[in-house]
């Protein structure tokens, strides 16, 4: 199991006037145990209620749209600045100053305006097969298009929003002509036809059904780290390589928050996003999660530091969004189904 952090009662001055009888409403598109133990601590701590509905991204928005300004939530939760955008796109998020968010989270890791901000990040990287694959043989995203790897590459759909930010990122980064290149170049050097989630991508190099995958290093702490034995043993079969380290840097992303344009509770909702960045809070998510602090001097769990440091994209967040429907457009041209 990935170590536990037990959570101390932190508090911050401003919140110790909230009384029982306050709440704040949060829709999370995070597991229940992944934050409702931050969640009970929050109360604990200030005495504000949590009340809580989980559900899958995509729904989560789509409740939000449909609901407008007659929503009860205050604060959304979900993976992914590319979906954070979305919700801005849609008028779902607003603008809040919070000097506290602005000095404890990097400016390229929080929305320009003010209306998500980044908890916690994981990298979308390359894992390989430890028997087929020589690491010295890695060095870049870009270095995927090589044929030499034709038949030997699994990644999950162009549905993956995971995916769709990563493209995006070299759309910016890269421009929109040479991604193309690589993208249909990647399409190419596929051992199989994407399918299933990251996990299912790194079981699948295990099996040695393809010698490389792209995958978040989230799922594989949970896989390393957690209770099931058979997913631990296949990623004990797996190493895990951190791309462009003599360029730009690792594509990273976010799980964040925004608090909702119809924030009935606004200021609870401020105050619990505020907590969520103190560094016990912060320690937890690593710990607990997998994940990797936004706070740059909380250090991560071991487990994640025994991966090695390495060098993350500084790419603002918000570029990912605004790229999005350039990269699924892109994906639909190339034949990445």
């Amino acid at each position: 199991m990935l170590k536990r952090f037990t959570l101390s009662l932190i508090s911050l001055v401003s919140l110790n006037t909230a009384v029982a009888s306050e709440t704040v409403n949060v829709y999370s598109a995070r597991e229940e145990q992944l934050i409702k133990p931050l969640l009970d601590a929050f109360t604990k701590d200030t005495g504000i209620q949590v009340n809580l509905i989980t559900a899958d991204d995509d729904p989560l928005l789509e409740r939000l749209k449909r609901e407008g300004a007659n929503s009860p939530a205050d604060l959304l939760i979900t993976a992914d600045a590319g979906r954070l955008y979305r919700a801005t796109e849609q008028g779902s998020l607003q603008a809040i100053q919070s000097s506290k968010l602005q000095q404890a989270i990097p400016a390229h890791l929080r929305d320009p305006q003010n209306r998500w901000f980044g908890l916690t990040y994981r990298a979308r990287v390359i894992f390989y097969n430890k028997a087929t694959v020589n690491p010295q043989e890695l060095s870049s995203y870009e270095n995927l298009a090589d044929p030499k790897w034709t038949g030997r590459i699994c990644v999950r759909s162009s549905t993956s929003i995971y995916n769709q930010s990563l493209l995006a990122s070299m759309i910016a980064s890269k421009g929109a002509a040479a991604t193309e290149a690589w993208a249909k170049s990647l399409v190419s050097n596929l051992a199989k036809p994407p399918s299933g989630g990251d996990r299912d991508q790194i079981k699948a190099v295990a099996a040695g059904q393809c010698d490389l995958a792209l995958a978040n290093t989230y799922y594989y702490a949970q896989m390393l780290y957690g209770g099931d034995a058979t997913q631990k043993t296949a990623a004990q079969k797996v190493g895990i390589f951190f791309p462009n380290q003599g360029d730009r840097g690792t594509h990273i992303n976010i799980s964040g928050a925004g608090v909702t344009a119809s924030a009935p509770n606004k200021a609870n909702a401020v105050k619990l996003l505020e907590y969520m960045v103190l560094d016990d809070a912060q320690r937890w998510y690593s710990t607990t999660n997998g994940e990797y602090p936004v706070k740059m001097n909380i250090p991560a769990a071991d487990q994640l530091q025994a991966w090695g440091k390495f060098k993350t994209d500084a790419l603002n967040l918000s570029l990912l969004g605004r790229y999005n429907q350039a990269a699924l457009i892109m994906m639909d041209k190339v034949g990445w189904k």
